[in-house]
């Protein structure tokens, strides 16, 4: 066994007996939650709570709605402030790879931290680290612990753990996409998991708001570095004109991605800063593991997987299409 497997089998121990020995617990997520976030953070509250755990789901009030090829799942557990007991919850952050990504200040100084994740740059930031680095999805991480406690595996978590497992292996397409993916896809298709119904509920459900933010982004793509990079940008207008949520534009980048020829794609879009203004908010993608994208949006203060990462910035899209090609 070498030194890192024995690592992760020590810290899925130790996951383990916190779950076996605590009573009351807390789950979080990051910001923006997509479809592995919100998918493991619902199977593993359905675990707690088969095993008669007192367990609640926090996700903030900024990040609602939530995208709407999700919203058919259930939410039962779901609070949007931490609790008042909170010192006496054991916190479980899932798929969560640093503490800046999760909006609740309130949490990051809680000493009982349990970090459950399969981002390779996650900062090990809990008293317990379970990370997973070539786990297809947090959501995989999930199924290994509801295996390994005998929990029942319903339709319900099936569910759950499916929308983790497609979204972040982009339908097994992504290179992340395992022996064990299939193997898992397998186990919760035979619990009850509806493929088609599945795959129409997440990515056929289409808002024409949704339709027209994608036109716009493809009207506007440009092309750098002799057509391998594909930029393209969305202003607050275009959220406003199309009537589209910030949530609207999951997807688009793929779409940039998929040109022949593209090495590297970004997506650029305005948002309101918190301190008032705007920011860019960026999302890089990489066709194949030439470039390690998460390695640039973790110079900007971002993060993520080496083909799939983004971050935030107060640059302007000219300034961050020169930031970008240079660090390409």
């Amino acid at each position: 066994m070498t030194e890192v497997a024995a690592v992760v089998l020590d810290a899925h121990r130790e996951v383990l007996a916190t779950i076996n020995s605590g009573e009351r617990f807390l789950l979080v997520t990051h910001e923006h939650p997509d479809g592995d976030a919100l998918g493991s953070l619902i199977a593993m509250q359905a675990l707690l709570t088969a095993l008669g755990k007192d367990s609640v789901m926090v996700i903030a009030p900024d990040d609602f709605p939530l995208p709407q090829e999700y919203r058919f799942l259930s939410l039962d557990g779901l609070v949007t402030a931490p609790p008042d007991d909170l010192d006496c919850r054991t916190l479980m952050f899932l798929d969560c790879g640093n503490l800046d990504r999760n909006p609740l200040a309130a949490l990051h100084d809680v000493g009982r931290l349990v970090n459950i994740d399969h981002h390779h740059d996650n900062t090990r930031f809990g008293a317990i680290n379970y990370v997973v680095e070539d786990a297809s999805c947090t959501a995989e991480i999930v199924w290994d612990l509801l295996r390994a406690t005998g929990v029942e595996l319903t339709t319900q978590i099936a569910e759950a753990l499916y929308v983790g497992l497609i979204t972040d292996t982009g339908r097994f397409s992504y290179g992340n996409t395992t022996v064990r993916a299939h193997q898992m896809a397998g186990e919760l298709i035979e619990a009850g998991v509806d493929v088609a119904a599945m795959h129409r509920w997440i990515y056929e459900e289409v808002l024409p708001a949704k339709l027209a933010l994608l036109c716009r982004a493809l009207a506007g793509l440009k092309l750098f570095s002799d057509g391998r990079l594909a930029v393209a940008s969305l202003t607050a207008a275009d959220f406003a004109e199309t009537g589209a949520e910030d949530n609207h534009s999951e997807g688009i980048i793929d779409h940039l991605r998929a040109l022949s020829g593209v090495k590297v794609a970004m997506l650029v879009r305005e948002v309101a800063a918190s301190g008032g203004g705007t920011q860019q908010k960026v999302s890089l993608r990489a066709s194949d593991s030439d470039v390690d994208v998460s390695a640039i949006a973790r110079a900007h203060g971002g993060g993520g997987h080496r083909r799939a990462a983004g971050f935030t910035s107060g640059l302007s899209t000219a300034e961050l299409i020169d930031a970008i090609r240079a660090q390409v």
